[in-house]
Order: C-alpha cells, then structure tokens, then sequence
C-alpha cells in the first residue's frame, strides 16, 4: 500500500487552514495543522514533511524566520503564502530557502497545482506520479545529479539539498561552460511569476557552494561566478 504524502498547513487563520486541507485531502493527502510560527517550527523539526505551506505573517515567529529556522536542519520543501504587496517579504523568503510562493487570494487548485509541482521536483517520486523510463544522470569528476532520484553525490557522499537548490544545479550542469545571467537564472529557476531581487540568486549560489564544499572542495569549484555577468558550471580537468 502506497504511504500517503504528508503536508504541514501553517496559517494563522483558521478558514484558510480549513480550505487547503479540504482540497489536499481530496488528493489523498495525510495534512497537519499550526497557527503560529513556533508551533509550525516545533512540528517541522520533530516530523517528517513532504512538504510545508507557510504563511509569512503570522504571531510569534513569522514565515520568513520560521523557514530559516527549518532550513539550518533540513531541506524539506517550503511553500510561502503570502499576501500581495508583500514582495519585500517574498524576497526574503527566496533568500532565506522558499521554493516557491503563492500570493493571496488564492485558488485552492492553485495549491493542489504547486504542491504537486514541488513534489515532483523534489523528487517525491511514490506521491508525484514520475514518469521516467531511462535514467536521467549527469556525471562529472567529482560530482554525480541523478535527477532520476533528485539526488547529488559530491565524491560519492550525498549532499542534501533544497529543491531549488538542485534545480538550480542541475540547470547549470545540463550546459557546461554557458553563462548564464541572474536574470535568466531568475527565469529559468524560480519560475512562478517572480521578477524579483537579483541577490536571490547569490543567496542561493552560495548556500550551494557551502553545501557542496563540506562534502567536496572540488565539486564546490565547479560552481564559478564570472564576475561582472553572472554563473556557469565549470567541469574539473583533474
């Protein structure tokens, strides 16, 4: 029997709660609830989530600070709701580890639509439905991205990521040597409506080089900024 997926709903407004559940449930989703930022922390860190929706504003700790929190000790997928005009605070979001955003008022299909997609990237393969037939592998010296199984070996340990944080990876490894611009890493990577603050792109560039370099200084090279234009893959000749 095929294990449910299960989610953590945040939002301190119960309707909201309610709404979301409804229609995850209808997709055989197994949902937990909190209102608040430090309950929400409290359960990510003691539960295993396929997936967290987490509002920005909240009493207590906020979504920003709670989505920090979660990302020092895990890399579970974050999507932030927030309301329009909050932008600021999106930016914030991305920078901090959001993988994705959905701005208020919303569809509740919109969810079930972004949830899957997540699910999907982040390699959640048993609740997403994957498709793939032949294995989909990117191999260099140093640095195996098995985007079969969303994972990456860095001298065969594995490297725990963020699924923007494979993304981006793995965008820039499909082109070895192509420079690519943070505009277009912006929309190639972070897809859904967002034109937003450039320095998201540093944010997670570094965050993945930190990520790598505790597992392999050379698969963390690989990673190069060329300066004045943006990034590139660079593969190792040693």
């Amino acid at each position: 029997m095929e294990q449910k997926a299960r989610i953590l709903v945040v939002d301190d407004e119960e309707r909201i709660r309610r709404l979301i559940r409804m229609y995850l449930e209808r997709e055989d989703y197994e949902i937990d609830e909190a209102e608040d930022g430090d309950t929400a922390l409290k359960m990510a860190l003691e539960n295993h989530y396929e997936c967290i929706l987490l509002d920005i504003m909240m009493p207590g700790k906020d979504g920003v600070e709670v989505c920090k929190e979660i990302r020092e000790k895990k890399t579970t997928p974050v999507i932030m709701l927030t309301a329009k005009g909050e932008e600021s605070n999106r930016v914030q979001g991305f920078e901090v580890g959001t993988d994705d955003y959905i701005v208020k008022p919303f569809s509740p299909r919109e969810v079930v639509l972004r949830v899957k997609a997540l699910l999907r990237r982040s390699g959640t393969s048993n609740f997403a439905g994957k498709e793939n037939s032949t294995k989909d592998m990117l191999e260099f010296p140093h640095l195996i991205i098995d985007n079969d199984a969303h994972r990456v070996l860095a001298d065969g340990i594995e490297v725990g990521l963020t699924p923007k944080e494979y993304e981006l990876l793995h965008f820039l490894a499909k082109s070895p040597d192509k420079v690519f611009d943070r505009e277009q890493l912006l929309k190639e990577v972070w897809k859904y409506e967002f034109f937003g603050d450039l320095r998201t792109v540093d944010t997670h560039v570094k965050r993945l080089r930190e990520k790598l370099n505790k597992v392999s200084k050379n698969a963390a090279k690989m990673v190069v900024t060329v300066w004045g234009v943006g990034y590139k893959f660079e593969v190792a000749n040693d």
